[in-house]
């Protein structure tokens, strides 16, 4: 069986330390980062697209909200599940679902991290693989 695509490629890629990074972006004219990827111009300053330039994100920051959802019509997600917003520690906000299916334990301000799991499959049956954020056991 061969290993397992990216659901989003564009967004995110496995690094060598296995940790997932996110594609971002930055402007080398007023410094602003964001997440995902684009190339229309700064949406900070609105510098030119040509000062756009790509970033590697760690996947790394805290929870900023989060809500379960228990009923949801779309395919290819299980209910529940439990969809947050983390600002990473470089800046941008990024709204993904959660490895954990409902918010039992969650609280603002947790400390999370980008993880790859599994995702489906894609049109021609490969097994995908998505980014979803977990929340960081505490180092105490």
């Amino acid at each position: 069986m061969s290993d397992p695509l990216l659901a989003n490629p564009d967004l995110y890629d496995n690094s060598p330390g296995g940790a997932p990074i996110l594609r971002g972006g930055h402007c080398r004219a007023c410094g602003y980062i964001f997440f995902p990827p684009q190339s229309y111009g700064c949406e900070s300053c609105g510098a030119a697209p040509e000062q756009l330039e790509p970033m590697v994100l760690e996947g790394k920051g805290a929870l900023s909200s989060f809500a379960t959802v228990h009923l949801y019509q779309g395919k290819g997600i299980e209910t529940p599940f439990t969809v947050g917003v983390i600002v990473l520690d470089q800046g941008p906000a990024v709204r993904a679902t959660l490895a954990q299916p409902t918010d039992s334990g969650l609280k603002i301000g947790d400390r999370m991290h980008a993880i790859l799991a599994p995702g489906g499959k894609d049109e021609s049956g490969n097994n995908l693989v998505e980014l979803r954020f977990d929340k960081m056991e505490s180092h105490r």
